[in-house]
């Protein structure tokens, strides 16, 4: 049985072969295709709270620090998305970002946190920006403070690498 997100506002979770299509990119990344992405995506794994199982999920990078060596990714399908419920449950996890594995732990973003994510995101790719949130159904103007209102409702996670991958000064991908 396949489940959806019935959260109003929320697009539903991909079936059939857009699932298939979604999936595609975690196949790349553990082909060693993961620079194809630049700096776009990233492969998050994460434990099934459920299964224990390793899960894994391809994530667009919202904001990335080379600097503090962390990423910051948001769940378009709200709080429910089970990387998202998964990480709750176990903060530490890895990554791969390009073809370098990063152990890192997630932060939950505050909403006023999210609200300053989003208004930079849209300053950075206002056109995404915009079509992001249409698809997750929350309404935007263009302007700075109703990207900062739909920050607010988007479930936001900081990947913090751990000390031994932080590198000041270069990037590291």
């Amino acid at each position: 049985m396949t489940r959806r997100n019935t959260t109003p506002g929320r697009p539903q979770l991909p079936t059939g072969w857009r699932r298939l299509a979604a999936r595609l990119p975690i196949l790349l990344f553990r082909a060693g295709l993961g620079p194809l992405f630049g700096k776009r995506l990233l492969l998050l794994h994460h434990v099934g709270r459920v299964s224990g199982l390793d899960r894994m999920v391809v994530l667009e990078v919202v904001s990335h620090s080379p600097a503090d060596a962390s990423w910051t990714v948001a769940s378009g399908f709200g709080p429910k998305a089970d990387w998202y419920v998964n990480l709750r449950e176990q903060p530490k996890t890895l990554l791969q970002f390009g073809t370098r594995p990063y152990a890192v732990t997630a932060r939950f973003l505050t909403p006023d946190e999210g609200a300053e994510v989003m208004a930079d995101y849209a300053r950075r790719h206002p056109r995404t920006a915009r079509r992001l949130c249409g698809y997750m159904g929350l309404p935007v103007d263009g302007g700075e403070a109703s990207y900062r209102e739909a920050g607010r409702g988007v479930p936001f996670v900081r990947l913090d690498a751990a000390a031994g991958h932080r590198r000041h000064g270069c990037s590291p991908a």
